[in-house]
């Protein structure tokens, strides 16, 4: 998500916003994964739909996923005070990556 106003012909890193929680995450150097045309989550969302999805597996009803765009039958984990949900597969194929990136020190969550 891109901050209003900003320019789009000189996109700044802080006006580059997490999807879900709003937050820019980028310019913060907090962990983050793109989805599809520039949509981000950053790490504690993930971590958050990580647990909601994958570990707690609460059913929670299907919706537009801004990271794949698409919309499939798999719960989809709202945002925390954004308007962006981010289906099953797409929030167990970002923490993979992001657990497996050098860039950053992010883990998956455990099952508590």
């Amino acid at each position: 998500m891109h901050r209003e106003g900003m320019n789009p012909d000189d996109v700044q890193p802080e006006d580059i916003l997490c999807d879900f929680c709003g937050d820019p995450a980028w310019s913060a150097g907090t962990a983050c994964i793109e989805g599809h045309q520039g949509s981000l989550i950053c790490g504690s969302c993930l971590t958050i739909a990580y647990r909601s999805l994958v570990l707690e597996r609460q059913d929670l009803p299907s919706a537009p996923c801004r990271l794949c765009l698409e919309t499939r039958d798999d719960p989809a984990w709202k945002g925390i005070c954004v308007e962006g949900s981010a289906c099953r597969r797409c929030i167990k194929q970002a923490a993979g990556a992001l657990h497996k990136s050098k860039d950053w020190d992010w883990v998956k969550p455990l099952d508590s």
